[in-house]
C-alpha cells in the first residue's frame, strides 16, 4: 500500500496560525552538582577484583555480557575488565547480550555493537554473536527459560550493565543485571519468553525468578553494574558476586534513582525531541523523561505532564529501528521513510507492546508540527504556547525553551536562561540545536 502524506501548505491550511504567531525561544541550561569516576578502565579492574575466580582453572575462558544501549563508559568498562581478566591467566571474550534487537540476527547484533564502539579491535579479544540458545529449566508459570549457547559454553560469565529505573515497569529490579542475564542471554528466545510472561503476572518478580535460575544453571561468576550520573557518565561501578546480586541490585537501583535525569520543568503543551533511538534507549525515548508509558498494565506517570510530543529523527546506530515513536503524537516524515520495519517489528513482538511501534501524525517540517501544536493543545494564544526542545531524553538538562517556560525556568538558582529570540527556519526545518 502507497501512502501519500499531505503536504506543508496543506497542513497548515488547517489553523490561521502563521510562524509570526509563535512565541521566542530561549537557551536553558540545568546545573547539577555531579560527581564522575575518572578512570573508568580502573575502576572496572577494581570490579573484577571483587569477584571470585578461584574455582576456574587457568585459561579459563570467561565472557562479559554487552548489551545494545548506548551507554557512555561502557566501552572503557569493557575494556579495564577484559585487561583484567588477561591478567589473571584468563581468556576474555565478550557476548553480545541484547534480546531481540540487532533484528534478532547474529550479524545485526555485531553492527549495533560496532554502532557503540564495541568491537573486537578495540577489545582485544572475540565477540560471540550467536544467537542459539538452551533451555536452562522453566519458572514456576511452568514457561521455558533461555540461555545463549556462547554463556553456556563458556567457563565463567560476568554480566555487565547500567542500573537505573526501567522504562516500562517498577519493582525491586529494574534495568541492571538481573535483566541482563534474563533478557541479554536469552537473545531473541528468551526476550520473548520473558515478555510474555511478565504481560501475564509482574515483570520484576519474573525477572528475578528467572534470573536466579540462570545464576544457579549457568557459569555466572557475578556482575559488574554501572550507575550513570544526569550527564551520562559512570558515577559508581561495582563487582557483585554471583550469590549476592538478587540481594544488591535493589541497593544499587535505589542509587540509581537518586541520579536520574530529568526535565527542569513539569508541565509542557509540546516536547520537541531531536533524537530517538534504541542506543538512547529502549523504547527510542526515555519513558522518566517524557512522562508516558504505554505499556501494558501500567499506571502513566503522574509527571511531567507534556500533552503533545514531536520526534523529529531517529538516530543512524538504531538501523531504522523505530521502536518507541508511538509514544510520540507527531512524527517527522524523514523518520518514517528511515524505518526498517522487519527490525522494528520482531523488536516488538518480543516486547509484547504493540502501540508502541504505531506510526504518529506524519509531519512534512518542524514548522508544520509547531503549528499544529497550537491547534491540538487548547492554547487560547500561540504566543502562551509552552515548549521544550531537547536533543534527546540522555540530554533534558539541555533546552530551547519558549518564553511562557523561560519565565518560569529564569527564577531558578540551578537554570541558566538566555536571550529570547523567534525561531528560525529554513524551508520549514529548524536550525541545529547548538
Amino acid at each position: 500500500m502507497n501512502v501519500e502524506f499531505p503536504d506543508s501548505e496543506t497542513l497548515r491550511g488547517t489553523n490561521d496560525v502563521e510562524s509570526e504567531d509563535l512565541p521566542r525561544f530561549a537557551r536553558a541550561s540545568r546545573a547539577r552538582d555531579l560527581d564522575s569516576i575518572e578512570d573508568v578502565e580502573a575502576a572496572a579492574r577494581e570490579a573484577i577484583a571483587d569477584l571470585p575466580f578461584d574455582s576456574l582453572d587457568p585459561d579459563a575462558e570467561v565472557a562479559i555480557t554487552a548489551g545494545s544501549r548506548g551507554i557512555h563508559d561502557m566501552p572503557a568498562l569493557l575494556e579495564g575488565a577484559v585487561d583484567a581478566l588477561r591478567e589473571r591467566g584468563l581468556e576474555p571474550s565478550v557476548i553480545a547480550a541484547m534480546g531481540s534487537h540487532g533484528g534478532a540476527t547474529s550479524e545485526g547484533q555485531r553492527e549495533t555493537l560496532e554502532a557503540l564502539g564495541i568491537t573486537e579491535e578495540r577489545l582485544n579479544c572475540s565477540i560471540r554473536t550467536s544467537m542459539a540458545v538452551e533451555s536452562v529449566g522453566e519458572d514456576s508459570l511452568g514457561r521455558e527459560v533461555y540461555v545463549a549457547e556462547d554463556a553456556l559454553d563458556a567457563d565463567g560469565v560476568i554480566l555487565a550493565n547500567r542500573i537505573k529505573p526501567h522504562t516500562d515497569f517498577h519493582g525491586p529490579v529494574e534495568s541492571g543485571l538481573c535483566k541482563m542475564a534474563v533478557i541479554g542471554l536469552g537473545k531473541h528466545r528468551g526476550a520473548e519468553s520473558l515478555h510474555n510472561a511478565g504481560l501475564a503476572t509482574d515483570f520484576s518478580e519474573v525477572i528475578r525468578e528467572r534470573a536466579e535460575l540462570i545464576v544457579e544453571e549457568s557459569p555466572v561468576v557475578g556482575g559488574i553494574g554501572l550507575i550513570e550520573n544526569a550527564v551520562d557518565r559512570a558515577t559508581h561501578v561495582e563487582g557483585v558476586p554471583a550469590d549476592a546480586i538478587l540481594e544488591r541490585e535493589p541497593e544499587l537501583l535505589d542509587v540509581a534513582r537518586e541520579e536520574l535525569p530529568t526535565l527542569p520543568v513539569e508541565e509542557l503543551d509540546l516536547l520537541v525531541v531531536d533524537e530517538l533511538g534504541k542506543e538512547i534507549s529502549g523504547t527510542g525515548m526515555d519513558t522518566n523523561v517524557i512522562g508516558r508509558v504505554l505499556f501494558h498494565g501500567e499506571d502513566e506517570p503522574d509527571s511531567p505532564r507534556i500533552t503533545r510530543i514531536y520526534a523529529r529523527s531517529i538516530t543512524p546506530a538504531s538501523h531504522g529501528n523505530g521502536l518507541g515513536l508511538g509514544l510520540a503524537d507527531f512524527v517527522h516524515r524523514d523518520v518514517v521513510d528511515e524505518l526498517t520495519l522487519d527490525d522494528m517489528y520482531v523488536n516488538i513482538v518480543t516486547s509484547g507492546e504493540p502501540s508502541r511501534a504505531r506510526i504518529p501524525f506524519t509531519v512534512p517540517d518542524d514548522l508544520t508540527a509547531l503549528l499544529l501544536a497550537c491547534s491540538t493543545t487548547g492554547v487560547a494564544e500561540p504566543a502562551e504556547l509552552r515548549v521544550a526542545r531537547i536533543e534527546s531524553t540522555m540530554k533534558p538538562d539541555e533546552l530551547l525553551v519558549s518564553e511562557p517556560v523561560a519565565r518560569e525556568l529564569d527564577g531558578r538558582a540551578d537554570v541558566e536562561v538566555g536571550e529570547l529570540r523567534p525561531l528560525v527556519f529554513e524551508d520549514g526545518a529548524l536550525s541545529p540545536l547548538d
